[in-house]
């Protein structure tokens, strides 16, 4: 967080409460972290809210000392709680977005409404899953919620969430699912909870469950996806909505989705950043947000006209041509506008696709069919779903990519182009199966032939009606399909190439097909639609974003340092090829607290030669806390496998104290596969 300017002088002096007991209505009790004015009782402040399950007091504590006692300067009351079964509060979290999250959610909002140090208004903030229950409890119209801020988060947990992309298993499922198997398997602090710290970790331990279990068992868009996905009832969202995402996140569809979609005041923001808050945001550039989030607040909880209003609905960041690299700590562009969305700024060109061609104005397609039969291992270099540390998780060159793939490229441009939007590529296709799935990948192509990836897309062909209700392909029948690519904002310079490329695989960003496909392309009826951007000279007058700003930062003491990377690892004797992800936090000291946590996880997809039955995804995660005496230490271990019609889970789940194992679990679970 170096870049982030210090702030040390406030409006209003803060004071903060280390643990806040909230009652909710079973008797249960979530703990919060207060941060307000010093006079807010003679003075009250509206309050804001985040709601996430993360550890306010360890694991995300650095994170809030910059944010909550920032805004709470400006005149908030800024709380930051644990979800029932998370961190120190009463409970067991099972699953994400449960009814009693929601329900617990609006009770908390009640409460801070009712307090003698708040005016009644309440906001909510929050990033990923704060995000997501933002939305979902303000479409459950709590009285006090008067505005949300939520980021990278969605509209519909099944259409762009961590667990599907166009009906096609993600595997960033099983990443995020060994996430939460850690963060459940961690205890209460006793220093807040006291003596019951004991049992209630192996209530934890016990009752958490297995989430990828429970996921895996929802292969389709059915009830269970559609609980929490406002995009049910948009019209149940009744309250102010700034939706912020990044281009090298994995939520930035549903940005454009609710400015389309919602019928209240709302804008969004979309910067180059991963899966981090814009002031910490990479890549750069970071903006000043939390002066953002204070003129939404001011504007909406205290009822100041701070120009919200006045600013074009929504504001992206157009990125510029740059070579391919798995990370970068700037991405070159400029902000640009659009005073609505949809915008009639942005024009839908649709162009025809030849042989290797995308083609140029009066061209006229050959309708020769063209096979595709991509490698197991095309996706090695395409990063995860979701960036969450912007490198080295980014899309590498896609030259490695290209060659198990059908290519089309255009001619060199001559002049630029900018394109704002979503990408479609309509195809005309057969299949040999009945069950495939094709990836589509937009790259921008350099005079010197390297390929930066711009946007990709991924259709499970058997959902190419209906994502409730998919149907096998008949082999041989051609089909036109529709293929949706992420929203972006790209610039491409004069005498550059655009370039489509269509695979049969993507492995391990998706579980790949139970054999392989090979599918016949149509040219001559299939096209590319590029959502085409007029330049718009306001957008050389926009307001510019103040520096990033933040409340001081604790003290991180290193003990023992980690490490981040990406290796692919290729046996060529064996002919297996692994991706293997190391993530390793080490071991680092709060002393604010008096807590040494150590984080680690190790994640690898494995296949065999082109044996489609042969994809091994296996994560392992450790997890301490020690205090003196008190050692905790988990371990997690979870691998996924499959024949032709299940997938196989096996996890494990060990806890010690003071090195030795205190409890253990193992799973070995069988799921029919649902057209996947």
């Amino acid at each position: 967080m170096s870049q982030i300017a210090t702030v040390t002088e406030f409006p209003r002096k803060v004071r903060s409460e280390e643990t806040v007991w909230i009652p909710m209505r079973d008797g249960a009790r979530l703990a919060a972290r207060l941060w307000l004015p010093e006079d807010a009782e003679a003075d009250p402040v509206p309050a804001v809210l985040e709601y996430i399950p993360y550890r306010r007091r360890d694991f995300t504590r650095p994170r809030d000392a910059v944010i909550h006692p920032y805004v709470a300067g400006h005149g908030y009351a800024c709380i930051r709680v644990d979800l029932r079964g998370s961190g120190d509060s009463d409970g067991i979290l099972r699953d994400e977005y449960q009814e009693q999250e929601l329900q617990d959610g609006c009770d908390v909002i009640d409460w801070l409404a009712a307090q003698p140090w708040c005016n009644g208004a309440v906001g909510m903030i929050g990033i990923s899953w704060g995000g997501f229950n933002g939305l979902q409890i303000a479409a459950r119209q709590p009285e006090p919620l008067k505005a949300v801020i939520s980021l990278c988060s969605t509209d519909d947990r099944y259409a762009d969430d961590i667990h599907h992309m166009g009906g096609c298993l993600l595997g960033d499922n099983l990443s995020w699912a060994s996430v939460m198997f850690a963060y459940n398997s961690l205890p209460p602090d006793p220093e807040v909870v006291g003596a019951r710290w004991r049992d209630m970790w192996f209530e934890r331990l016990d009752g958490s469950g297995l989430w990828l279990e429970t996921w895996l068992r929802h292969q389709r868009r059915d009830g269970y996806w559609r609980h929490g996905s406002i995009a049910e009832d948009y019209a149940a969202v009744q309250c102010p909505i700034m939706a912020v995402s990044g281009w090298a996140d994995g939520y930035s569809n549903a940005v454009f989705r609710l400015l389309a979609h919602l019928d209240v005041p709302r804008r969004g923001l979309i910067g180059p950043w991963s899966h981090k808050y814009p002031h910490i945001g990479v890549p750069g550039p970071a903006i000043g947000f939390l002066q953002e989030c204070v003129r939404w607040w001011d504007q909406w909880l205290k009822g100041w006209d701070t120009g919200v209003m006045e600013d074009p609905m929504l504001r992206v960041w157009m990125q510029d041509s740059v070579p391919p690299s798995a990370s970068y700590d700037t991405r070159p562009g400029r902000w640009v506008a659009e005073p609505v969305w949809p915008s009639g700024n942005v024009s839908q060109r649709r162009i025809g696709l030849g042989p290797g061609r995308i083609l140029g104005d009066g061209e006229v397609a050959r309708t020769d069919p063209l096979p595709i039969q991509s490698p197991l291992t095309v996706g090695l270099f395409a990063g995860k779903w979701c960036s969450y540390a912007a490198g080295p998780d980014l899309a590498h060159d896609q030259r490695q990519e290209d060659g198990g793939a059908l290519v089309f490229d255009s001619a060199p441009l001559a002049e630029p182009m900018e394109i704002l939007g979503m990408v479609c590529v309509e195809l005309e296709l057969s299949a040999d199966r009945p069950l495939a799935m094709v990836a589509v990948r937009l790259s921008d192509v350099a005079p010197d032939g390297k390929a930066t990836r711009v946007t990709y897309g991924m259709l499970n062909l058997t959902h190419r009606d209906s994502r409730e209700h998919p149907e096998h392909l008949e082999p041989g029948q051609r089909y036109r399909v529709r293929i949706k690519m992420n929203d972006i904002a790209q610039s491409f310079p004069a005498g550059h190439r655009l370039r489509l490329a269509v695979s049969t695989s993507y492995w391990p960003l998706a579980w790949p097909s139970p054999e392989p496909v090979r599918l016949t392309i149509h040219p001559g009826q299939s096209a590319i639609e590029l959502p085409v951007r007029a330049p718009r000279p306001e957008d050389a007058t926009l307001r510019e974003f103040d520096p990033p700003e933040g409340a001081p930062e604790i003290p991180q003491r290193m003990i023992e340092a980690g490490r981040h990377t990406w290796l692919v690892h290729r046996d060529l004797a064996s002919d297996v090829s692994t991706l293997e992800v190391i993530n390793d936090r080490g071991i680092f000291a709060l002393d604010e607290i008096g807590l040494e946590i150590e984080s680690r996880t190790n994640e690898w997809y494995t296949v065999r030669a082109d044996d489609f039955l042969s994809p091994v995804g296996e994560t392992r995660t450790v997890r301490g806390l020690t205090r003196g005496d008190w050692r905790i230490r988990t371990e997690t271990r979870t691998r996924l496998t499959c024949n032709a019609t299940e997938f196989h889970i096996s996890a494990d789940l060990d806890a010690y104290e003071s090195d030795e194992r205190v409890f253990c679990r193992t799973w070995n679970v069988s799921i029919p596969r649902d057209f996947i």
